[in-house]
């Protein structure tokens, strides 16, 4: 049986179209994360404020509020001595404020659910939820049972695992 190339090329280009789905990113690919804000500052939030990423992804913080600085932090004893909602292999960060149009990347390796906060708007509210990876990846860590030390109002605003697996991104508006 002979191939022409262009059955070749048709074949393997639609093999690559099923391959890369808008559903979930790559590893390697760069996922951005807004930090947003009403005009008179009632109401804050990130956008998304779940989603769902393969390992390697790097997740871009991007403050797009012009009227407030904002951070993007790790839960984590080494960041303002908070209880740890990363995975234990994972790295904590911490972007410091950020100017509207500002930008911090970290790149998330480790399997499991990564859960961060802005420092001064934390309490209204302004948390979000990465799950690199799914249940069934090897040294996939499953969300922190402590809540001790979130409000119970910003305990609220994280979606559920489940949720963020079934849909890949979950808004925050």
């Amino acid at each position: 049986m002979s191939f022409s190339r262009r059955l070749v090329l048709a074949l393997g280009g639609g093999a690559l179209a099923t391959l890369v789905s808008p559903g979930r990113p790559w590893a390697g690919t760069v996922e951005t994360v807004e930090m947003r804000g009403t005009a008179r500052g009632e109401r804050i939030w990130f956008e998304p404020r779940g989603l769902a990423v393969s390992s390697g992804t790097t997740i871009r913080f991007l403050n797009h509020d012009p009227g407030n600085s904002h951070t993007a932090t790790a839960y984590h004893p080494s960041v303002l001595d908070r209880l740890r909602r990363i995975p234990k292999a994972a790295a904590p960060w911490d972007s410091d404020f950020l100017l509207p149009g500002q930008s911090f990347e970290v790149t998330l390796t480790a399997p499991g659910v990564y859960d961060f906060y802005c420092q001064p708007h934390e309490p209204m509210g302004m948390v979000g939820r990465i799950v690199v990876g799914t249940p069934e990846t090897p040294g996939w860590e499953g969300p922190s049972a402590d809540t001790t030390d979130i409000a119970a109002d910003s305990l609220a605003v994280f979606p559920a695992v489940a949720d963020i697996l079934a849909k890949g991104r979950i808004g925050g508006a």
